[in-house]
């Protein structure tokens, strides 16, 4: 499987700084660039009326969209689960 490159939107990047804890940020940041070997681990969704996906990291989701065409993975949203889809 050909790897996929992975680019974060300046504002997710933002969010991902925001994040309280060192740790959790730590793992963040490690799921999304597992992205870029797997863009479609095991328990990632698609989200219904868009052409994203989401992946749980803990309290905190990656929101994100694929590009197969281009191999590109697009880092949209991370926050925290209970006002990441607002």
């Amino acid at each position: 499987m050909a790897k996929y490159r992975v680019v974060i939107k300046p504002s997710a990047s933002k969010e991902t700084e925001t994040v309280g804890q060192k740790k959790d940020r730590q793992r963040i940041v490690l799921r999304i660039r597992s992205l870029g070997d797997n863009p479609r681990p095991f328990g990632c969704e698609k989200l219904s009326g868009l052409e994203r996906y989401r992946v749980r990291e803990g309290s905190y989701r990656i929101v994100y969209s694929i590009d197969d065409k281009n191999l590109l993975v697009d880092v949209v949203k991370v926050g925290h689960r209970k006002d990441v889809y607002r």
